[in-house]
């Protein structure tokens, strides 16, 4: 076998538990790996995980990436569990400086305990239908490569399981945090830009308060993920309160959009019956489409609140953290997952109403100008339907982590497996 093709697979349990020993040990394919993941979630009665170590791919783009130094929770505990590889941890590190990417791959069917149901994907630029992932492009990597598993033992004869559990848990916190604060940027973005044209200051008030929130979100994970306390300078309290204000004033304007819509049923609608429940959706970056990115930018945002939240409260509990983590992500969890499903669901709806011209009594004839206006607003209304999964389907998580020499660590958004 030739070591630059090796390529390190730990399972990690997240409870003190038996892992099923569906790895016999020996080296095997990607596709075979792949196979018996779905063999491991189907028989393992508590979350397992499995990690791979990979060479980092050439001119590897880290810009989404979170920087975190050697000393953090994250890289201790990964440097403690790939700590006990030895010769085979570094054969995938050859030839790259001794940089190495871990892939951690959390089944499907603990995705959504472990923050799997906060993630949609994650469109990657210039790619239709794809997702954002370090290895994507890269499959001839694996599909070259041997799997082999790596003991589930530590120096010293601790169970990979102290390490493991926290490790899944700070892994998939941090990759969460990063796919919400993507979309929330990507959401403000779009805000500010539909605002340039609009004269409506209540709509810049709500874009200004919500981004106002970034900051001590962004400084109260970075301190968690540091292992600090969060203190009251950093006013996560506040931010975290405008951030329910805003999901407060999204689920009203759904409710509203929701009554529009019912009314309209299953018939052609005139497009300015239809300005009467949502103004301004017959222009590019109206009111209508602003307040839809003002609530998926909240939606983001409470995201990462959910995930602050979990990470403070699993670090007051070391000796129990993957629990304590499903436990303080349930409610809230679910209320965002039913938000962000009703909008979707809206999206749909009005994607697949039909447009038609005015019928007034003076309505004889139909100019070049309503025609236009008329393919304009269909076009528009088709986009709210593009990019939504429509397959209900659940899909494993990965979240991709870059070891550097001095033990330092890159990690990137958590994205959606194919």
């Amino acid at each position: 076998m030739n070591d630059d093709n090796v390529v390190p697979l730990w399972t990690l349990p997240t409870t003190d538990s038996v892992v099923p020993d569906v790895f016999d040990g020996q080296s095997m394919t990607a596709d075979r790996v792949s196979e018996l993941r779905t063999v491991l979630a189907a028989m393992a009665s508590v979350p397992i995980a499995t990690l791979e170590a990979h060479p980092v791919p050439k001119n590897l783009d880290r810009s989404n990436g979170m920087s975190l130094d050697s000393a953090s929770p994250l890289a201790v505990h990964l440097s403690q569990l790939v700590g006990q590889a030895g010769k085979v941890s570094s054969a995938a590190a050859v030839g790259t400086g001794g940089e190495v990417l871990y892939r951690m791959v959390v089944p499907a069917k603990f995705a959504a305990q472990v923050g799997g149901g906060l993630l949609s994907p994650m469109a990657a630029k210039g790619a239709a239908g794809g997702v954002h992932s370090a290895l994507v492009g890269s499959s001839r990597i694996a599909g070259q490569a041997s799997f082999v598993p790596v003991g589930a033992k530590l120096a010293g004869g601790a169970d990979a399981f102290a390490v493991a559990a926290p490790l899944v848990m700070m892994a998939v916190a941090t990759g969460v945090s990063l796919n919400a604060e993507h979309k929330r940027k990507q959401a403000l973005d779009e805000i500010r830009a539909a605002l340039n044209k609009l004269n409506n200051d209540a709509l810049k008030a709500e874009r200004i308060e919500l981004a106002s929130c970034r900051d001590p979100i962004t400084k109260a994970t970075a301190i968690l993920l540091d292992k600090g306390e969060i203190g009251q300078t950093v006013e996560v309290a506040a931010a975290s309160a405008k951030v329910n204000t805003a999901i407060a004033r999204a689920e009203e304007h759904l409710k509203e959009w929701q009554s529009g819509l019912a009314k309209l049923a299953d018939k052609p609608v005139e497009i300015a019956k239809l300005k009467k429940d949502f103004p301004g959706i017959d222009e590019e970056g109206g009111e209508f489409y602003t307040r839809l990115a003002l609530a998926e930018g909240a939606i983001a945002l409470k995201k990462r609140v959910i995930v602050l939240q979990a990470v403070e409260h699993a670090q007051k509990d070391p000796a129990n953290p993957f629990k304590s983590f499903v436990r303080v992500l349930k409610d809230d969890q679910e209320r965002v997952i039913a938000l962000e499903s009703d909008l979707a669901e809206l999206r749909r709806g009005l994607a697949r109403l039909r447009l038609d011209r005015s019928h007034g009594v003076m309505d004889f004839t139909f100019t070049m100008g309503e025609v236009d206006h008329l393919l304009r607003t269909t076009y528009l209304m088709r986009e709210l339907g593009e990019g939504l999964d429509l397959s209900g389907r659940q899909s494993d998580i990965a979240i991709e982590i870059v070891r550097n020499p001095d033990e330092s660590i890159v990690v990137f958004p958590a994205a959606q497996t194919a």
